[in-house]
């Protein structure tokens, strides 16, 4: 999945986030920041919504089953891997990927792990820490390799 991929289908899924969290057209404008004539152009498909938008619909509305449907349970971790490009900028803990993560390999007590639904990999450490995340293979698994062989 990459930016243009997620812009996609969180454009197509705004109007049903927006039914399923309640909210009139008004009121999903106000709360995600632009205006209902935009809103209504978003929902009507004439046009994307931008990428600040879609980090805001998914950041205010990740609990929805339509958020989590299309990203997984953590869409922010998604989002976060698309922005930052899989740069090592943090350790956030896990639940350790038992529903939504395949493990591709574990060594040394590191786990690199694909997601089911986005397909991004993730590397974490023995305590369940996030210490890498990317949508590339290659770079992944180099990193995994050198995690789990240093």
């Amino acid at each position: 999945m990459n930016r243009g991929e997620i812009i996609a289908k969180v454009s197509e899924k705004v109007r049903l986030v927006r039914t399923e969290a309640g909210y009139t057209q008004d009121k999903m404008a106000d709360i995600i920041g632009v205006s209902k004539k935009t809103l209504v152009q978003i929902e009507k498909g004439r046009i994307p919504a931008g990428w600040s938008t879609v980090v805001t619909v998914c950041a205010l509305f990740r609990e929805t089953e339509t958020i989590q449907y299309i990203l997984g349970n953590e869409p922010l971790e998604v989002l976060e891997t698309i922005a930052h490009e899989g740069i090592d900028y943090r350790k956030e803990k896990t639940l350790g990927g038992k529903v939504w993560w395949r493990e591709i390999r574990n060594k040394n007590g590191f786990i690199l792990q694909q997601n089911i639904l986005s397909q991004h990999y993730r590397i974490l450490d023995s305590d369940h820490y996030r210490i890498y995340s990317s949508f590339h293979e290659g770079e992944s698994n180099a990193r995994f390799h050198e995690l789990a062989n240093s």
